[in-house]
């Protein structure tokens, strides 16, 4: 469930694939045939737009839940000519294809969350969110999260499965997130990568500390990982974290930017250090974690208003812009709400 799904749009024939790929997603969970034809139609609109307007793009397709509610996320992502004016590329009409203009608009429309982030000469993304309405609550009506979390986790090329993985575990008073990175990629690096989100769970009201201790004597019959644990303390506003190998990690605000720390080596093989680093935590702060599948050579301020959007947008215009092919990928935003 954690797991993106990506589908390649390089040319008309894929958007039906695209179209395929999430009604099977809707259908895992549960939508009712209405809820499946919206996101139908929804896909098959993002998917138009990418050949349309950019020539070819990605889409990526995730579920999604919030309390007992399921739903679907969809992201929509290209390195087009991007959008000079977002709000009147959004009005129905206004087409720069020769279109009848309406695609932007009806995406809106269909979409219980909508959100779009544009540069010129750079590229679009686009992020729709569709609940399931025969879930037991609707998101809407459930009390606001003081934590938005947004993910894009995609094995290589060419893999089955990942050998990459997140998990979250969290309350009004804590956050705690896991990037885990098993070594190498397929199966046994997954297998690897599932140990480590076992113990995670299992230990989740230990400190990362003693989590990560857990993990480094659980994986030892597996070939190892990199991982890192982030917990966020709301009533102390602090980041406790520990870290081994290179998952890489920062908090920042407004204001402030800190890289957080991590030792060298592979957990369940060898170990130098496991030890703890306390940051500051803002009201309105990100978190962002992510393996080596993404470059480090990304910086926020060359993206001009996307600290701003969900942190799914962030994910995936920074998956867009810095994925390492060669391997597997999760590339994790967290967000304070200032609840």
């Amino acid at each position: 469930m954690n797991e993106s799904t990506t589908i390649a749009i390089t040319e008309q024939s894929q958007t039906g694939e695209a179209r395929r790929a999430s009604l099977a997603l809707a259908s895992r969970l549960g939508f009712e045939e209405t809820e499946r034809g919206k996101i139908g139609i929804l896909v098959t609109e993002v998917a138009n737009n990418l050949i349309l307007h950019a020539g070819c793009g990605v889409i990526v397709l995730r579920a999604i839940a919030q309390d007992d509610s399921l739903g679907i996320e969809v992201l929509g992502l290209d390195r087009g000519s991007g959008m000079l004016d977002v709000e009147e590329c959004l009005q129905d009409g206004f087409s720069t294809a020769g279109t009848s203009g309406n695609g932007l608009g009806a995406i809106r429309r269909l979409s219980d969350f909508f959100e779009i982030y544009s540069q010129p000469n750079k590229g679009t993304a686009v992020l729709a969110h569709l609940w399931a309405k025969s879930s037991t609550h609707s998101p809407q009506g459930s009390r606001p999260a003081i934590i938005e979390i947004g993910v894009v986790a995609l094995p290589k090329l060419g893999e089955e499965v990942s050998g990459d993985a997140w998990a979250w575990e969290g309350d009004t008073h804590r956050s705690l997130f896991l990037v885990v990175d098993g070594l190498g990629h397929g199966p046994a690096a997954a297998s690897a990568a599932a140990a480590a989100i076992r113990v995670f769970h299992d230990y989740h009201h230990q400190s990362p500390q003693r989590i990560v201790e857990a993990a480094h004597a659980a994986l030892r019959s597996t070939r190892g990982a990199a991982l890192a644990i982030a917990e966020i303390n709301f009533e102390q506003q602090t980041v406790c974290f520990a870290g081994v190998g290179n998952i890489a990690a920062s908090i920042s605000s407004a204001t402030e930017h800190h890289n957080l720390m991590s030792y060298n080596g592979t957990v369940g093989h060898e170990v130098r250090k496991i030890k703890e680093f306390t940051y500051p935590w803002y009201v309105n702060g990100m978190l962002t974690m992510h393996s080596d599948g993404i470059s480090t050579q990304w910086k926020l301020d060359r993206y001009p208003g996307l600290s701003q959007k969900h942190p799914s947008l962030i994910a995936g215009v920074l998956y867009r812009d810095f994925y390492r092919e060669r391997d597997d990928v999760t590339m994790l935003v967290a967000k304070g709400t200032g609840l």
